[in-house]
Formats: C-alpha cells, sequence, structure tokens
C-alpha cells in the first residue's frame, strides 16, 4: 500500500472514530469500501468534499473506492431526522443531478489505474428492475416492523411534536438504503456477509448510525455445471454462461446468465433454475448447477389456401438449433443433426402466378471462441403477370428478383454489454420483362442493387423472448447504397434533351429516363425501432413500442428509388409483391392501405399494449393483449406530421408453440378514415398473425 490510510486522515483532522481492527485489515490487503451522495443538486457541495476527499485519500492508500449516487433513493426522501419531508424530485431531474455529479466526481477520483480504479454505481440501476410485490417479497420480509418503529428518527417524526408526520414512502427508506449494502456485498464476492444496521444516538437533526458487517470470506464459483439438456451441446450452453469458475461471487452475473439462457430459444426460460450447491463459508467457495428443461426448437410451416387468384402453398423450416458438423455423422440425423446452436431456414411459396424461396444461416459464435455471429441468405422471388381476358399468368411477362446477403454482428462492452452491432453487405437484381403494371414508369428493365447495412441494438429483455416480463430493445439501423451520381458525371436533369432518351416524336420517354436513373438504385434509408416492457401488477406487463422509418435520396435530381418503400397498415404480413417493399403493422385497418399506391417515403407508428399471460409452458405460450396504436405514412418531409396519425384500438390472443412460431388473431377498430378527408371511422378489421410478432 502506498500510504497507511488511517494515519493519513488522523492527521488531516478528518477521523473521529472507527470500528476495532480496521487500521490492521487496511494494511494487509486492498478492501473496498463506498460512500453515498445524494443527487439533490446538480453541484456537489461544500459539505461533500470531505467525502469526496475521503475517497481519494482512500484510492491513494491502494484500496477501491466505490461513489455511490442515489439515483433510487433520491426518488422517495431521506428520514434523516429532519422535521419535514424532503421535496421528491422528478427521474428528468434527478438524471440530469447525477450525470453533472458523475463529472464532477470524475475530476478528483482514478477511473483507470487498474485493481483500485474507482467505480461510480447507481443505486437506482438495481432498484429499476423491483415491482411492488417483488420488493415487498424479496426485502420486505427480512425486516421487522417493530425494528423500524423502534428507531428515534421515526418515532420523532411519528410523536405529537410533530406537525407533519412521516409518510410510508419515507418510512420505506430504510429498506432501500439496508438494500444498497446487501446489493453491493452480493455483486462483489461477499455471499456470506451479514449486515445489521444499528442507530447509535439521535440529535437534534443528526442520527448516528453505525453500519455493522460481518463480512466472512469472500465468496467464489467454484464449479459450474448444467443440467436437464438432452439435445443441445454442452460447450454452447457453458459459452453463454457468465459466472466461470474462480470468478467472484456476483448474484447479478447469475441474474444475467439466467436471462441469457433463456433468451437463447433452446430451453422452457420459466423454468430455469441456478441452484447453490455446496456452500462453504470456511472455505469460500460455492458451486452453480443451472437446470435447464429442454423446448422444441425447431419450425414446420405448411400452409395451403386460395388467394391472389389461385392456390397457395407455402413449406417453410426452420431449425434454430442446427448442426453443420453433424452432417457428417449418420447417428445425428433425428432427423437433421441438432445441437450446435446454429440457425438453418428454407422457405418455399408458390401459385400459378408467382414464386418465391429463400435459404438462411447463421452462426452466433464465429470460430467458436468469440461471440460474433455469421450470417448469410439467398433469394430469388418471381412473379408473372395476370392476363385478365384468360385468368391465366402470361409466363412471357414477368418481374423478379434475385438477391445475396452476408453479415457480422458483435456484441460490444461500450456503452454496456447488451449493446451488439450488426453489419452486412448484400446485392439485389431486378428484372422486368413486358411487366407493365402502373407500378413503375418502366415495364422493361433492369436494376441492381448493392448495399450496405448497419444496425446497432440493444436487447435487455428480462428471459422470456416470446413474453417479456421487463426490460428494452432498440435498434437503429442505417442501409446505403452507393452514391453514384457523384461519379458517373450523368446530368439527370438534361436526359430528356439527349435523343436516345427521347421517343420518335422527340419528347421525353420517361419510361427510359428512369431505367437510366434507376439502373443503379441510390439511396439511404434511416430506420429506428424501440420497445419497453413495463411489469405493473402480477403478470400484467405494459408494452411500449415506437417506430420510424425514412427513405431519401443523395440526389434529389434522380429522385427517391421505387423500390424498398414503406406500406402501412394491416396485419403486417409480407405479401408477395414484387418491389421489395416493407410492410409495417397498424391493426384496425386494411393492408397497405395507410399509404399511397407508390408507398411511403416516411413513416412513423406508435403502440401502447397491455399483455397477460394465461399459460407459459413449454408447449405452448398463451396470452391475451388489448392495444391502443397509431401511426402514418408519408410521401415527403413537407407531408409528415406526426400529430396526423391513424388511430386503432383493439384485443387480440397470442399463442406460441415451438413446433409452429408464433400464432395469434387481433380484433381491431380503426377511429379514423383510411382516405384523407373523410371523416367516417373505418371500423373493424380482423387480423391472423403467423409468424411474427407487433
Amino acid at each position: 500500500m502506498n500510504t497507511n490510510f488511517v494515519e493519513e486522515l488522523k492527521w488531516r483532522g478528518m477521523l473521529h472514530d472507527i470500528m476495532p481492527d480496521t487500521e490492521e485489515l487496511l494494511t494487509q490487503e486492498m478492501v473496498s469500501g463506498y460512500i453515498g451522495f445524494d443527487p439533490t443538486a446538480d453541484s456537489l457541495g461544500v459539505g461533500n468534499m470531505v467525502q469526496i476527499m475521503t475517497l481519494v485519500h482512500f484510492q491513494r492508500a491502494g484500496h477501491k473506492p466505490i461513489a455511490l449516487v442515489g439515483g433510487a433513493t433520491g426518488m422517495v426522501g431521506d428520514p434523516s431526522g429532519k422535521s419535514a419531508e424532503r421535496n421528491l424530485l422528478d427521474l428528468a431531474t434527478l438524471n440530469h443531478n447525477l450525470e453533472s455529479q458523475k463529472a464532477q466526481l470524475a475530476k478528483f477520483l482514478n477511473f483507470d489505474c487498474g485493481e483500485n480504479s474507482a467505480e461510480i454505481v447507481n443505486n437506482y440501476d438495481w432498484f429499476k428492475e423491483f415491482d411492488f410485490l417483488g420488493f415487498i417479497r424479496d426485502v420486505g420480509k427480512h425486516m421487522s416492523v417493530n425494528y423500524m418503529m423502534a428507531k428515534d428518527s421515526v418515532k420523532k417524526r411519528l410523536s405529537e411534536e410533530s406537525k407533519s408526520g412521516m409518510s410510508f414512502t419515507e418510512f420505506t427508506y430504510q429498506l432501500v438504503q439496508g438494500y444498497d449494502f446487501l446489493h453491493l456485498y452480493q455483486n462483489n464476492g461477499y455471499l456470506f456477509s451479514n449486515i445489521n444496521p444499528v442507530e447509535v444516538s439521535v440529535e437534534n437533526d443528526t442520527i448516528n448510525f453505525e453500519i455493522r458487517v460481518v463480512e466472512g470470506k469472500p465468496a467464489y464459483f467454484n464449479k459450474i455445471t448444467v443440467v436437464g439438456n438432452t439435445r443441445t451441446n454442452d460447450h454452447v450452453i457453458y459459452r453463454e454462461l457468465r459466472t466461470k469458475p474462480g470468478n467472484i461471487y456476483s448474484k447479478s452475473q447469475i441474474v444475467r446468465t439466467v436471462r441469457e439462457l433463456g433468451q437463447m430459444g433452446f430451453f422452457d426460460p420459466e423454468q430455469i433454475s441456478p441452484d447453490f450447491k455446496n456452500v462453504d463459508p470456511n472455505a469460500g467457495t460455492v458451486d452453480i448447477e443451472y437446470g435447464l428443461v429442454e423446448k422444441g426448437a425447431s419450425q414446420v410451416e405448411l400452409q395451403g389456401g386460395y388467394g391472389g387468384g389461385g392456390f397457395i402453398g407455402t413449406l417453410g423450416l426452420s431449425f434454430n438449433n442446427f448442426s453443420v458438423k453433424g452432417l457428417k455423422d449418420k447417428a445425428a440425423y433425428k432427423p437433421l443433426p441438432m445441437g450446435d446452436g446454429q440457425a438453418l431456414s428454407l422457405r418455399l411459396q408458390a401459385n400459378r402466378f408467382y414464386n418465391t424461396a429463400s435459404f438462411s444461416f447463421s452462426e452466433p459464435w464465429l470460430g467458436g471462441r468469440q461471440p460474433v455471429s455469421f450470417s448469410t441468405s439467398i433469394s430469388r422471388t418471381k412473379q408473372f403477370r395476370y392476363d385478365y381476358f384468360t385468368g391465366q399468368a402470361n409466363k412471357d411477362q414477368f418481374f423478379e428478383i434475385t438477391g445475396a446477403q452476408i453479415g457480422l454482428a458483435k456484441k460490444l462492452r461500450v456503452p454496456d454489454d447488451y449493446f451488439q452491432l450488426s453489419q452486412s453487405i448484400g446485392y439485389q437484381y431486378y428484372n422486368l420483362s413486358n411487366y407493365y403494371t402502373g407500378l413503375f414508369t418502366f415495364g422493361d428493365g433492369k436494376s441492381n442493387n448493392i448495399f450496405y447495412q448497419v444496425v446497432l441494438a440493444r436487447d435487455n429483455t428480462f428471459v422470456n423472448p416470446v413474453f417479456p416480463l421487463g426490460g428494452s430493445q432498440f435498434a437503429l439501423s442505417a442501409k446505403l447504397s452507393l452514391p453514384y451520381s457523384l461519379f458517373n458525371n450523368i446530368d439527370y436533369d438534361d436526359l430528356e434533351n439527349q435523343a436516345e432518351y427521347q421517343n420518335e416524336d422527340g419528347e421525353p420517354d420517361q419510361a427510359l429516363i428512369d431505367q437510366e436513373k434507376f439502373k443503379w438504385l441510390e439511396f439511404y434509408k434511416i430506420k429506428f425501432n424501440g420497445t419497453w416492457y413495463t411489469r405493473l401488477v402480477d403478470k400484467f406487463v405494459l408494452k411500449t413500442h415506437a417506430e420510424f422509418g425514412f427513405l431519401g435520396a443523395y440526389n434529389n435530381k434522380r429522385g427517391i428509388i421505387p423500390f424498398d418503400r414503406f406500406y402501412l397498415g394491416g396485419d403486417g404480413m409480407s405479401q408477395y409483391a414484387m418491389d421489395g417493399r416493407e410492410t409495417v403493422a397498424l391493426r384496425g385497418y386494411t393492408n397497405q392501405s395507410l399509404s399511397s399506391q407508390d408507398g411511403s417515403t416516411i413513416y412513423n407508428k406508435f403502440s401502447l399494449e397491455l399483455r397477460y399471460p394465461i399459460s407459459l409452458k413449454p408447449a405452448a405460450s398463451i396470452f391475451a393483449l388489448t392495444f391502443l396504436e397509431s401511426g402514418n405514412g408519408y410521401d415527403n418531409f413537407r407531408e409528415f406530421n406526426p400529430f396526423n396519425a391513424k388511430r386503432s384500438a383493439g384485443l387480440g390472443v397470442r399463442i406460441f408453440m415451438p413446433a409452429f412460431g408464433l400464432l395469434g388473431i387481433d380484433f381491431g377498430y380503426g377511429f379514423d378514415s383510411e382516405f384523407s378527408g373523410d371523416l367516417k371511422a373505418h371500423g373493424w378489421e380482423t387480423h391472423f398473425v403467423i409468424g411474427q410478432n407487433f
């Protein structure tokens, strides 16, 4: 150690009292210590200087300082013996104060000096996931009301001399404060600690507390085992575990492991159980055994029906726990090799007028050592012109799209380890042969689309991916083509004056002009999608959702491409249209009715959905829901108005079966007309959902 911490405080006059044997402990090993800071203002005051300098000298002596800012406790007040309650602060004000205080603390403490680097923790981070019932069950049951009432700080506020009394909010502050100690100890290795706050004295408006802690030995994970996996190979599970042998015990890492095992999709998230084995306080070790119950990870889609002028047949196969390595093992075919966590999907759909086929494969751990995901996909779709006179498909008139895409995704550590960065490149080939439908100004021509796509996403939803009880997920994506007009030396404003783009009468031929404009697609597409899950009471979960999309052009002379547009309204199920459109659900209206015929270049959507689980069994997860939604599509920014929205409400049911995926039905009522200027409500719509979630 660099200096003697106790001696340093003594000669500076900063030490009033000390627990026995403290100085001896501090001279023998590195110790973690924390001081709490109250976020009632956006600046630390003079009164905080003693606490800050204590942490500074603590770190200089070779120890690890922890500054705990009270984002949660700041929201409920502080029963510190004052005669009146403190004004409660809203979350926005608290966050502002916290960020300001963190910036000030960073000027005094060293956050990058190795083993004893300083840390700033915010108790809101571990309290935000508590609901009321969970808190009183897991924390409140350990505290006696008699004990809390006996404290002078409480008795003083409840006496006849007190005019204001004490609210339940500040009364429960004692539980919140006590849990701070427990959380810090349980997530820094002290599984065997015993914490007992003792009120020493109350003088005027000052309370003296002693927090008597019997730490015991720091606990370390010893043996980590997994049971219950019959199909999934051990290495697929062990690489996802955040609890490693030899790591210091952390309750939060156990919780995180349970969450990520549930999100793999191979196990029943409701039955993942971490069991403590061989807990040895003398040796300071604990074994963890994760009990798993496997569920079906493969899905079959086999449909037949009438639509689009004829019978439509669909065959879809998804193997979400596939094993390429097992292809060489004949004994592994049950019916296909499984167990390595890879995903393989094949989908075929056809009728008289169109056919489509797609194949995709992904490996979540490329090379097996790092969580870098590799994915690839190919697809081909062909649509024939419908002959209104014969009612048959004209095979000489068609529109086809062929595409391929390859990508890599990596889990990040900054800003936190819930983030993932995905990058991919893709190519699409559009071929129109005598296919005049009015959708494009040309019916003969070819287009090429080379694009780069990047997605920044964060997902910290709780355990069950079908029915999350909390957390959030969002994705910000950009799809970009090359800016061809910067280097192809084509003046697109002058094309109409060039003979090769004119008809026999010398007039501009718009079809020829558009073929040139869209020979190589030039565009950028920005999208945002955010979802938040909030557990209200029992298992009632409120899902809040917002999304936004914009398709733009680098060069306004070329204009916005006729492909890749947004079509809003209805069930959101992909139709067989061939222009690469994105369908966006908005229940209570007919499919794609809230966008123009050519598709929207801008859209926004907002929804609130209250969910309640009927069953979360491995065989079938079922939940009911009711929803409010609003949104609209726009042709340009001049028309964009998020308050000019189409509104709807309704209710529905979702059923998830491992073999068939997600199925559902919604009944939605549209409060507005699908047509501008019409004040009549659209009314009721029934939506069937297959293989997707809203």
